[in-house]
């Protein structure tokens, strides 16, 4: 997907300026008593205050709904504030959500403690299974996915799981974090929101935290009349900026990160001391609606190979959280397994804790795959 859109956003930009201005203000002012009883009466929309709309922000929504092809979008604070919009005004004490198994752990933190504290139920399905999917669907009000899954990377079938969906009458959410409108557009084959946090590669450099739903303009006023307004997690002007800024190479990098991910991959798939790699270039037949990878995916480690001493032997890859940035970071399962308080989905969802989430950043892959082999010989050697 080649977009002038991710190179020139900017559109009848102020003094033609070529990168988006930043309209950092809370609040715009009127010129009358008219003009402000207009707004309050709903007969105008002139902005107001910047918890509700501010252009900045307003670019960043209308760039992602023309590369998602929604009709709007809406941007939050965080990926958290995003899934959090793009669930919350929809269900009710009562209702029943089916959610994919190994679901990004603080989506299924937000299922397990607040949904279910209101009486909403969530209950999980094996997403590369289409038909137990499918036969989950009738009587629940929202179907969340991710394809791929954190840490297992499993993909879905999106298409005829969208279809039977809209059947039953079930909204139909996937976060596509992972895989960007460069190389899925969830929308087109029936989804009808699409969540995105955008702190990761749609930002791409490890500096924003900011979330987007894009979908249809029903569904977005529906989040407007709750979400937007009332939970206090609107994206920042500065934060849209930021966005924009990493969109415009959002392709380039896309593709130099699946580049790098797959030779990292294909490399430890090889490697005696790595017993699987979990990435859907290479354990899963990639679906037709899938037109490339992004360059996060995981590893186990050997019984021989000492789980913590391989992570601190790693010079070139970092430990961190997070992912989509130009750096290369692990998070190890062994310390996600022990992830303190309630709802832990690594243990719920059997994440062994030899696993390794990789997340390939956009260094030069030698220098990527020596760190790995030293790492995974001294950890071995140790072990040893």
């Amino acid at each position: 997907m080649t977009s002038p859109d991710l190179i020139s956003p900017v559109h009848e930009a102020p003094h033609a300026a070529s990168a988006p201005p930043i309209f950092q203000t809370a609040s715009f002012l009127f010129d009358s008593y008219a003009q402000i009883a207009d707004v309050f009466a709903g007969r105008s929309d002139r902005l107001v205050y910047s918890r509700g709309d501010n252009p900045t922000v307003s670019e960043l929504e209308g760039l992602i709904a023309r590369l998602e092809g929604t009709e709007a979008a809406r941007g939050f604070s965080s990926g958290m504030a995003a899934i959090c919009g793009a669930v919350l005004p929809f269900v009710e004490a009562g209702d029943r959500i089916v959610a994919v198994e190994h679901l990004y752990s603080d989506a299924y933190r937000l299922f397990e403690t607040v949904l279910r504290r209101f009486g909403v139920e969530t209950v999980y399905v094996d997403g590369t299974d289409t038909q137990a999917v499918i036969d989950a669907l009738p009587g629940a009000k929202l179907l969340y996915l991710e394809s791929p899954t954190s840490w297992t990377f499993r993909l879905q079938n999106l298409q005829p799981i969208a279809a039977q969906a809209r059947r039953h009458g079930v909204l139909s959410v996937i976060d596509n974090s992972w895989a960007t409108p460069v190389f899925q557009r969830p929308a087109e084959l029936g989804i009808d929101l699409v969540v995105h946090a955008a702190s990761k590669y749609l930002s791409g450099h490890s500096d924003t935290l900011a979330g987007l739903v894009a979908g249809p303009k029903e569904l977005i006023a529906r989040i407007d009349g709750e979400a937007t307004h009332l939970y206090g997690g609107r994206m920042s002007p500065m934060d849209a900026f930021l966005v924009l800024r990493g969109m415009r190479t959002l392709e380039l990098r896309m593709r130099a990160h699946m580049q790098s991910g797959l030779a990292v991959a294909r490399a430890l798939a090889v490697d005696p001391r790595v017993t699987a790699v979990h990435h859907p270039g290479l354990s899963h037949p990639a679906p037709k609606e899938l037109s490339g990878f992004g360059g996060l995916f995981a590893f186990d480690l050997a019984e021989s190979v000492d789980a913590e001493r391989f992570c601190d032997a790693l010079r070139v890859v970092r430990l961190g959280v997070s992912w989509g940035g130009p750096e290369s970071l692990v998070v190890p399962g062994q310390a996600a397994c022990g992830l303190a308080g309630a709802a832990n989905s690594f243990r719920r969802f059997g994440v062994s804790p030899r696993t390794v989430r990789l997340a390939v950043g956009l260094e030069p892959v030698e220098a990527l795959l020596g760190d790995l082999a030293h790492a995974l010989e001294r950890a071995e050697a140790v072990a040893a």
